[in-house]
């Protein structure tokens, strides 16, 4: 234990040292122990020499599943760093949205085989929607279990978006349209199926972007249909409350699909 202990320390100072920010405030940093063990520090350290990342600031959102922090490239411009739980995370429900994948040969049943796999499946997501032109942040790097991504916000003020459920839209109707021409993008495009899409998961930066997309699905997947309808239901069920008259879902869904054979 001592041993491990010791491991932490130095790559920590070692962190320090490359002016790696360690978080002052007492709550936040409770939440930032939680997240960086001693593995995980060394992928920040690795990130590092590469020159993905020269610093990491305050955390941007935390959740079950992972955290996302700001971080500083080497050019000083803010990235989002997202670095997924290994030793609490919860890993049974991945395995509905991983196994049968063909990207991904054999799916780990421990957390420490699981997480790092679910980490790169985001990773994998992020490139094929970015690739089709659907609006996600851009990947930039993964080590593991850390994946750096394009800094969605006000760069200048180092802000990052609101979600869209705590954003005021002027435009409801045109951004509903805006969303589901994306998810068909998405399928039709990258051939990819969100499958966890909601006012949760997309923010608002003058425009929708998606955002968490590890559970994505190829197209291709037994259940990607039934997903697709279940995202694009949970995108009614939100823009409804803002007054936005839509089509049936399953009536979408059959032409997304239809458009995207």
């Amino acid at each position: 234990m001592k041993r491990v202990d010791k491991e932490h320390e130095r790559l920590l100072s070692e962190l320090d040292r490359r002016k790696m920010k360690r978080i002052k405030d007492t709550d936040e940093f409770k939440v930032v122990e939680g997240v960086i063990d001693p593995p995980t520090l060394k992928c920040l350290y690795k990130l590092l020499n590469r020159g993905t990342i020269q610093a990491l600031h305050g955390a941007i959102s935390t959740g079950k599943e992972a955290n996302v922090y700001r971080g500083v490239d080497a050019d000083g411009k803010s990235v989002a760093v997202k670095i997924y739980r290994i030793s609490t995370a919860e890993t049974d429900y991945m395995l509905e949205y991983i196994v049968g994948d063909p990207r991904f040969k054999r799916v780990g049943r421990r957390s420490r085989v699981l997480i790092p796999q679910w980490a790169m499946k985001e990773f994998k997501n992020l490139t094929r929607y970015h690739e089709a032109g659907v609006r996600v942040p851009k990947p930039l790097d993964i080590e593991r279990n850390v994946l750096v991504m394009e800094f969605i916000g006000d760069q200048k003020e180092s802000l990052p978006a609101p979600l869209l459920k705590n954003s005021r839209i002027e435009n409801p109707v045109d951004v509903f349209d805006d969303i589901i021409s994306m998810v068909e993008k998405g399928y039709r495009e990258a051939g990819l199926v969100h499958a966890d899409l909601s006012e949760y998961n997309i923010l608002w930066h003058n425009e929708p972007v998606f955002i968490d997309v590890s559970q994505g699905v190829l197209k291709a997947h037994p259940a990607a249909k039934r997903y697709l309808h279940r995202d694009i239901q949970n995108i009614i069920n939100h823009f409804s409350k803002l007054g936005v008259e839509s089509e049936d879902p399953v009536e979408i869904t059959r032409h997304i699909i239809g458009n995207g054979e």
